[in-house]
């Protein structure tokens, strides 16, 4: 465990440790000319282009009527779009100065570097409703990642901006991050508690607070306690991976909550010279290799809880873990990225430029047959994993009680000629009242918003205690198969004596299907049970068979018609993070109130 690093040993560890920059400084000109020749005149004309353009743009301005945007009206955008523009802004700039070194970037730097720091909360009005405690500054996501920006802006920069510039930086860091870091115990994110188990922020957080402090904070003892305090919260964290390195966020939060541990990490080992190691911990190497086992074909990922469904990973990310944990793979995957949303950051945007992708090993990262992963229930099949148009499926079982948590036990997707055709319907657009408790009623939160049964016309209930039971998870050169019995999902007025869920690939020539096939017994009575299954694209239903046809191809979906009868009901408008979109829910029902009985259907290709 991480805990084992006390502060006495890393004090010692600071102290003996006399490390040069990880970065050079822009004022490090041979080494600014070696990167520049590294990344090449294409992407450092790119980089200074859009370093000319925010010189010319006006820094956005951040009322208080865009603060209180999100209490009045529950929008987020108003003032986090303006934020993000002055730190992109401020990324832009200084990446350019550091490239070119001619100066003419460094006023236009200066001003959005002072804005920043002019701002009364780093914080999101979505994180910190009020800002009339000044005395009590708040962390967060979007603190953290100001703290290690400006920190990294001062380790490249200091010796070219104004001196009042790094004793201000330094000034706020202090007052915001910190000193209330290390004096309270409010955060509900540093450790599991009896009120709240932590996620992706405790990485985050760690990393921008504490990793912002090896840069700045001049005095060892304290630098020592915070790292200190780091490493015990960061245990927590890494609990929250499965046995076999899942995440039940999904990967698209694998990406900046692990990410985020692995720059800290990596600074950590910097600092202290190597005798503190964050990356030598077992679930590491398991952990880094979950974006490979989690494609569903090239770009898409799978998507259960609040994972988007394209994810774009960062490739310097993939590239440190590659060579860190000698793993080919991810090197092989870092350069099949096409970039990412986090260039804004300059703490990845930096890396981006440093932490490259080597051109070997040569080929294309193909992933396995089968993934499974135990304790999240997660089971991934692919027919031909070197064929990016053959049949995938994934399964969770799970409970409702995970991390950014949707009600989806017993949840599946299925991908084929690159589209997903029944996909996991994704995160809705964050609100307040999303995360609030009207959470679950929200289409996309609710076990309505996925391919899910509903006995008796029930929903699935939040909560740990809602969740299924492995009955069986098999994989073999015939099948990849996996049963849940999930009675436990649903409240007692589902009258459930039992209701097992069975989803398998089977690898039949030429393409493969997939069963799905729910086992329903009623503890009291008659009942009824619906099998639905979720999707963006049309469908047509036909004597026993309903077609779902997508852009690039097509899914048969044959049942019994003396057993069930199948229904479509379209889900108007729904509120997705990606925009409003209707959802065409395809549910099949017995003919009849029945005892006990089983919805049996088969799904396979079709032209």
């Amino acid at each position: 465990m991480l805990s084992r690093y006390n502060a006495i040993d890393i004090e010692a560890a600071l102290r003996a440790a006399d490390p040069k920059p990880p970065f050079p400084p822009a004022s490090d000109r041979d080494g600014w000319a070696a990167i520049r020749r590294a990344i090449g005149e294409e992407k450092a004309g790119s980089i200074i282009a859009q370093a000319e353009q925010a010189a010319r743009t006006p820094i956005p301005p951040l009322p208080a009527t865009l603060w209180l945007e999100f209490q009045r009206t529950g929008r987020r955008e108003g003032f986090q779009d303006p934020r993000q523009a002055r730190r992109a802004m401020m990324t832009h700039l200084a990446l350019a100065e550091c490239l070119e070194g001619r100066g003419r970037f460094l006023d236009p730097l200066l001003d959005v570097v002072w804005a920043i720091l002019e701002e009364s909360s780093w914080s999101l009005p979505a994180h910190q409703i009020s800002l009339t405690d000044m005395a009590r500054p708040h962390i967060d996501l979007g603190v953290a990642g100001t703290a290690i920006d400006l920190a990294e802006l001062n380790l490249l920069l200091a010796a070219q901006l104004d001196p009042l510039v790094g004793r201000r930086i330094r000034w706020e860091i202090d007052h915001r991050c910190f000193t209330p870091y290390l004096t309270r115990h409010d955060w509900w994110w540093l450790y599991n508690t009896r009120q709240r188990r932590v996620n992706n922020w405790t990485a985050v957080c760690n990393a921008g607070v504490v990793g912002a402090a090896i840069y700045l904070e001049p005095d060892p003892a304290r630098l020592a306690e915070m790292i200190a305090r780091a490493a015990r919260s960061l245990d927590d964290f890494l609990v929250t991976f499965d046995a076999d390195g899942g995440s039940s966020e999904g990967p698209g939060y694998w990406t900046y909550g692990f990410g985020n541990y692995c720059v800290f990490a990596e600074q950590v080992e910097w600092r202290t010279a190597g005798q503190i190691r964050f990356m030598d911990e077992p679930i590491i190497r398991k952990a880094a290799q979950f974006p490979l086992r989690t494609l569903l074909g090239p770009g898409v990922s799978v998507n259960f809880s609040d994972c988007d469904r394209n994810v774009s990973f960062i490739p310097a990310h993939l590239a440190y873990l590659a060579r860190r944990l000698d793993l080919p793979d991810l090197m092989k995957f870092a350069r099949a990225q096409p970039g990412h949303r986090r260039q804004s950051e300059l703490h990845w945007a930096l890396r981006d430029l440093c932490w490259r992708p080597d051109p070997e090993p040569a080929g294309e990262f193909v992933p396995n047959r089968h993934d499974w992963f135990s304790e999240m229930m997660w089971m991934l099949a692919r027919y031909d994993p070197a064929d990016p148009n053959a049949l995938v499926l994934a399964a969770k079982g799970g409970h409702n009680g995970e991390m950014h948590n949707q009600n989806d036990v017993g949840n599946f997707v299925v991908h084929v000629n690159g589209e997903t055709l029944i996909p996991d319907v994704g995160r809705g657009r964050y609100t307040r009242a999303y995360f609030g408790p009207e959470r679950y009623t929200f289409f996309v939160n609710s076990s309505r918003g996925h391919s899910v049964p509903r006995p008796n016309g029930q929903e699935q209930l939040p909560g740990q205690q809602y969740g299924a039971t492995l009955i069986a998870h098999q994989a073999d050169a015939e099948m990849d198969r996996l049963t849940l019995e999930l009675k436990g999902a649903y409240p007692a007025a589902a009258d459930l004596a039992t209701l097992r869920r069975t989803v398998a690939l089977h690898r039949e020539a030429p393409r493969g299907w997939i069963e799905v096939a729910d086992e329903v017994g009623f503890a009291t009575r008659p009942g009824q049970c619906e099998s639905v299954i979720t999707t963006f694209a049309a469908v047509e239903i036909e004597a026993a068979a309903a077609i779902i046809r997508g852009e690039r191809g097509s899914l048969r979906v044959s049942f019994d018609p003396a057993v069930v009868i199948p229904r479509v009901e379209v889900e108007k408008d729904v509120d997705l993070a990606l925009g409003p979109a209707d959802v065409n829910c395809l549910i099949f029902s017995f003919v009849q109130p029945v005892r006990e009985g089983t919805i049996r259907l088969k799904i396979e290709p079709s032209v």
